[in-house]
Formats: structure tokens, C-alpha cells, sequence
């Protein structure tokens, strides 16, 4: 049994390798030639802020949760444009479904709650939170460890070939790990029992996926998109993960930022705003 779940396995996977690197080529081309643009644009939005991050955030590219935060720790942008950044944050799971065909209708609505739960909640938290800007910071300063002026990779500066293939041979070791362990369970429990495990038809499953999305990793978004492939959460469930999923921008807003506290309400409004969303979404269907 075990052999035919991991053949199932490798195969699905497989299957997803050439959407992957066409997916990850277009996100590292994306990053190479408009990151620098995109981010100092995002410096410069004002009031349009949470909007501009929404929508700046959505565009498939590993970095911008970074920026955003090393631009929040230098005063530059408000505390609703930095939410609004990491709730629309695009990673894995928009790379994960391209790699489906046919799952065409469900990135757009993915993409769309996500832009406008991080505008509403962007702009929500600014009513209530003081702006800090301070436009005189150095932005050569505050970027020099999110690398977002002449943004390069650790692994190959300028090639965009090598780290798309990068991150398409990671990404597709994590699905590979997740879904034989995935096939398994379905095959051990069923997939009623496993979604009955996992809280399905309750609105105690968003809070759950939400909290399984703030982990700083790629692998909690492989996670949650495959759980949602394989019918074991729901559509809400999954946005309410993949909105509290802002990559190492969390982690990079504890390193930059010295206000700490200011950096745990952050991170609590990122949670909520999530967990929240996933629970109204919930009563749509």
C-alpha cells in the first residue's frame, strides 16, 4: 500500500513540474525586472497605501512580504499598508493551483478575496492606528537586508533560470512529502474522517487553517493548498490560511522592527483578520 501511495504520489507531482517552472520563471522575471520599481512605488503610495499593497502584493513574487516589512521597521509605510501587503501576499498556493489545470476560476477568486480582505482590513487599521511615516529614512539603509534595491538571490545573482529552478525543485519536494503523506491518511481514514479531523463544516476549521498559515514557511502553504485540492478544508478555510501566510515577512518584522510589542499586535491583527475573513466566508459557501 505504501509503494502505490508514494507512485501516486511522485506521479501528481511530477505531473506539476513544468506548470511549476513556468510559474516560478514568471515570478523570478517578475522579481529580476519590476521588483525595484514596485517597491519603492509601495514607498511612495501614501493614503493609497493599503490599496497599493494589495494589489502590489498579489503579484506572484517571494520577496515582497520582506520588503514590506523592512519598510514598515523604517517608518516608511503605515501599519494598515503592511497588513494589507501580508494578508494579499501571493506564494506557493497560487504556483500550487496554476500547476492544476482547470483551476483557472479559483486562483481568480483567490487572488480577489485576498486584494480586498488586505484593502478593507488595511484601511480599517489605519483608522485606528497613528501613521509613523518618516519619508527622510534612507532607503538605502532600510533595504539593505531585504535586498529590494537591486533585489538578488543567495543562490544566483541575476539568473533567473537557476533560482526559478530553485524554487520549483523545493517547492516540489514539499508537495511530494505532503501529498504521499496526504494519500496515506485518505487511504488509512477516508477523506470524511480526515476532514471530520480537521474541523470540516465548522467554523473552528478557519481559525485552525489561519493558524497553521502564520508559520514562516512555504511548506505550511503547500499544506493548506493541497488539504483544499483533496476536499479535506474548505474554500475559506484555505483563504484564511493563505492570508495569514506572509512568507519570512513576519519573521523579518521581529529582526528590523524594534518596537516589539508593536510587531505582536501586527502579527494578532494579521491572525484575526485572517481567522475572521475565513469564518464570514464560511457562510457563503
Amino acid at each position: 500500500m505504501i509503494a502505490d501511495v508514494l507512485m501516486d504520489a511522485a506521479l501528481d507531482s511530477v505531473k506539476m513540474l513544468p506548470f511549476l517552472l513556468a510559474a516560478f520563471l514568471l515570478m523570478e522575471w517578475l522579481e529580476k525586472y519590476s521588483g525595484e520599481y514596485m517597491n519603492r512605488l509601495l514607498a511612495k503610495v501614501g493614503h493609497a497605501g493599503p490599496l497599493a499593497g494589495a494589489l502590489l502584493g498579489c503579484v506572484p513574487q517571494c520577496g515582497f512580504s520582506v520588503v514590506a516589512a523592512n519598510l514598515y521597521a523604517g517608518g516608511i509605510i503605515t501599519p494598515g499598508t503592511i497588513l494589507a501587503v501580508f494578508l494579499a501576499t501571493s506564494d506557493e498556493a497560487v504556483l500550487i493551483l496554476m500547476g492544476n489545470p482547470g483551476r483557472g476560476r479559483e486562483i481568480l477568486w483567490l487572488l480577489a478575496a485576498k486584494v480586498v480582505i488586505g484593502t478593507a482590513a488595511g484601511y480599517l487599521i489605519d483608522t485606528w492606528i497613528p501613521e509613523r511615516h518618516s519619508y527622510e529614512e534612507d532607503m538605502e539603509r532600510i533595504c539593505a537586508d531585504c535586498g529590494c534595491h537591486g533585489h538578488t538571490h543567495e543562490h544566483g545573482k541575476g539568473h533567473v533560470f537557476q533560482a526559478a529552478l530553485h524554487h520549483t525543485v523545493s517547492v516540489f519536494a514539499y508537495i511530494f512529502v505532503f501529498t504521499g503523506i496526504l494519500n496515506l491518511a485518505i487511504e488509512l481514514v477516508g477523506i470524511e474522517k480526515l476532514s471530520a479531523v480537521l474541523m470540516g463544516d465548522s467554523l473552528l476549521q478557519p481559525l485552525l487553517a489561519a493558524l497553521v498559515g502564520m508559520i514562516p514557511n512555504c511548506a505550511s502553504s503547500v499544506m493548506l493548498t493541497q488539504l483544499y485540492l483533496s476536499g479535506a478544508i474548505s474554500f475559506a478555510s484555505a483563504v484564511a490560511g493563505l492570508c495569514t501566510g506572509a512568507g519570512l515577512g513576519l519573521a523579518v518584522l521581529f529582526r528590523m522592527n524594534e518596537d516589539k510589542k508593536e510587531s505582536l499586535k501586527i502579527t494578532g491583527l494579521l491572525y484575526a483578520a485572517g481567522a475572521v475573513s475565513g469564518v464570514v466566508l464560511s457562510f457563503f459557501g
